[in-house]
């Protein structure tokens, strides 16, 4: 089973009420090989909200300097406990998002500028041994 981005499969759960569809990642949920989470709104934050990026230190605040990465870490603690009640393997998530985000993020200067880092949720599918690919390289894989 795969973990995949909510907002992944059409669901508009971003921060600016839209989503990001990859109707290749959609049907994997439709297929039942994949199952959705979107970390920020298991967290407890709503749809849409203000934009977060997450600083150098690691904390994640948005665009008025309000720190969110309680909310964060939740989310992503919730979307590890689905993962492994589906005994997921991978996890396909967003690109550049603070908390699904894989090798480069937004820099959280708000200017849309980026760095190198993970989100919240990589970081900690990571460090327990889940590999974490984006939708840019998931789709890459598939078309080789």
């Amino acid at each position: 089973m795969i973990l995949v981005s909510e907002c992944l499969c059409g669901v508009p759960c971003r921060m600016d009420g839209k989503s990001k569809l990859v109707p290749e990642i959609l049907k994997l949920v439709e297929e039942g090989r994949a199952v959705s989470v979107c970390p920020e709104v298991l967290g407890g934050l709503p749809t849409p909200r203000k934009p977060s990026e997450r600083l150098e230190n690691g904390r994640v605040v948005n665009c008025d300097g309000e720190d969110n990465t309680e909310a964060f870490v939740k989310g992503a603690q919730e979307s590890l406990n689905i993962c492994r009640s589906h005994d997921c393997t991978l996890a396909i998530l967003k690109s550049k998002s603070p908390s699904c985000g894989k090798g480069i993020i937004h820099n959280g200067k708000f200017d849309g500028g980026l760095v190198e880092g993970n989100g919240i949720l990589t970081e900690l599918l990571l460090s327990e041994g889940i590999p974490v690919m984006t939708e840019q390289e998931y789709l890459k894989s598939i078309s080789i």
